[in-house]
């Protein structure tokens, strides 16, 4: 067993309905992940995604399985997993350095003592201008800059993120894609992510594992050269690759045939 890193041990997950039914959300779902590795979660709607990243969160507790992070057991929400949702979750009524100083600041460290930390993430994410601004003056692409600076002066261990980039336009997506390539190298983070995208799976997926619905699974495994290479090559160029292209495709026909096959049922969880 890997007493570094991730370790998701045959997780499922039940949810049992008012009306007496029950949705098996997750089926012996089982995956390692090294320290310091970048995954991404890939699947349609309803294959479990972001209920695996809430019980590897410490959110829900599994019907079965156990997650141990570093060979610890999981048993609830805790410091060393940083979360980072599709809308950023920032406390409008402070300013950006106080929503990044908030974690260091409910450990007891001085404002005073943090400061150089936060002001060093700032930088990190591109926001030195930014520091004093309300979070409500802040476009949606800055405010999830401001949402991984606030993750990151945690420290945790590994960051989750759920749809981090789902909201945002083309062009401040394709920025931030970027961004989370260049802290994954800065910091030596674990990081997991959850995407509806095929492409940025793939650009941000050294590891990418694609799920299948009903009941939720892993279908596929993939190990990907194109987040080590999107670190030195410009990102249009590497997805314009005829290997990407491939990838891409490979990828866009497995999900369209599970999506073709879950036509006509209805709900589910995603």
């Amino acid at each position: 067993m890997a007493m570094s890193g991730l370790s998701i041990q045959n997780i499922s997950m039940r949810f049992d309905l008012p009306n007496g039914e029950c949705v098996q959300a997750l089926k012996d779902v089982t995956l390692d992940l090294k320290a310091g590795e970048l995954m991404s979660v890939l699947g349609p709607s309803g294959c479990g995604k972001t209920t695996l990243l809430n019980i590897v969160a410490g959110f829900l507790a599994p019907t079965q399985g156990e997650i141990l992070l570093n060979g610890e057991k999981v048993t609830g929400p805790n410091a060393e997993r940083g979360m980072v949702f599709q809308q950023g979750a920032l406390f409008e009524w402070m300013n950006v350095r106080e929503n990044v100083g908030f974690g260091p600041r409910m450990k007891g460290i001085s404002t005073a003592q943090s400061r150089e930390k936060v002001d060093h993430l700032l930088d990190v994410v591109g926001l030195r201008d930014f520091k004093d601004k309300a979070v409500y003056e802040l476009s949606g692409g800055m405010q999830q800059r401001v949402a991984l600076a606030r993750c990151l002066a945690n420290d945790p261990e590994i960051i989750l993120m759920d749809e981090p980039l789902g909201s945002l336009d083309a062009l401040t997506r394709e920025k931030m894609q970027s961004l989370i390539l260049k802290l994954w190298q800065e910091t030596g983070k674990t990081i997991v992510l959850v995407t509806h995208s095929v492409e940025e799976a793939l650009y941000l997926g050294d590891r990418l594992f694609v799920m299948a619905p009903r009941p939720g699974r892993v279908e596929r495994e993939y190990e990907l050269p194109f987040a080590a290479k999107g670190l030195h090559v410009d990102p249009r160029e590497m997805k314009a690759s005829p290997e990407f292209i491939e990838k891409r495709e490979e990828l866009l026909s497995l999900i369209w045939e599970m999506e073709e096959q879950i036509m006509g049922h209805d709900g589910g969880m995603s």
